[in-house]
């Protein structure tokens, strides 16, 4: 094979071909995981659904209720035992998507953290830290909602994780949010105008938290945590 002469218009030619080669497997290799992250994700719903819930024969087609979905679960004699809803809110670091159990008189079955980027070792205790029943002032399970859990910071009876009060904050305005999709309603929450200290008390469910706001608030609360420590 003849040797491509070493011109700038070869050595041109020759990188557009290494950078369309290179794109396309990329490109390939992106469209697989693509795939299976997005299965994978399936997955994880379908068996946070499944885990949240009280003992069930069916659910039913999912609905949506203000931008929330929510699974309807009911008996072998087709009676109504509970519903998921997946629910979300801004944390800290990002989205908290959660799938939240209740029974048919709203006491929370469980809950399932499908997507969190909090802190490492602060935000992210979320996924067990509520659940905890050794610890009764955290542990929301069993506990009969509202709609308006708040940390006991502001006045509510739920501890918040140390030094991640906006996490906590968040998690509980989703499932505050979650309660108030499963009844068709748009429920005032505590934990949202506790968010949003400096708005009137007509503040919604599903409010997001402005992220300058955040930032400050949980690096805050942070630095104050570690000064004690020491």
């Amino acid at each position: 094979m003849k040797k491509l002469e070493s011109t700038l218009k070869n050595m041109m030619l020759s990188l557009t071909c290494i950078a369309i080669v290179a794109g396309a497997a990329l490109a390939g290799v992106n469209m697989l995981t693509a795939e299976r992250i997005k299965a994978q994700k399936e997955a994880q719903k379908l068996q946070a659904i499944s885990d949240v819930l009280p003992a069930h024969a069916r659910i039913a087609d999912a609905e949506e209720s203000n931008g929330l979905i929510v699974y309807r679960a009911y008996d072998a004699n087709d009676e109504f035992v509970g519903a998921a809803v997946q629910t979300v809110s801004e944390g800290f670091g990002g989205k908290i998507k959660l799938m939240v159990g209740f029974t048919a008189d709203n006491k929370i079955v469980d809950y399932a953290v499908l997507e969190q980027q909090e802190t490492p070792g602060l935000g992210t205790h979320i996924v067990e830290w509520f659940k905890d029943g050794s610890k009764p002032g955290q542990n929301i399970l069993g506990r009969k909602a509202t709609g308006k859990f708040t940390v006991s910071k502001d006045g509510g009876d739920v501890d918040a994780i140390t030094a991640a009060t906006i996490s906590s904050r968040a998690f509980l305005l989703a499932v505050n949010n979650a309660y108030a999709a499963l009844h068709g309603h748009d429920a005032l929450s505590g934990a949202s105008k506790q968010l949003h200290a400096e708005e009137p008390d007509s503040a919604l469910v599903g409010d997001s938290i402005p992220e300058a706001q955040s930032v400050e608030a949980e690096q805050q609360v942070t630095n104050e945590f570690v000064s004690q420590d020491k």
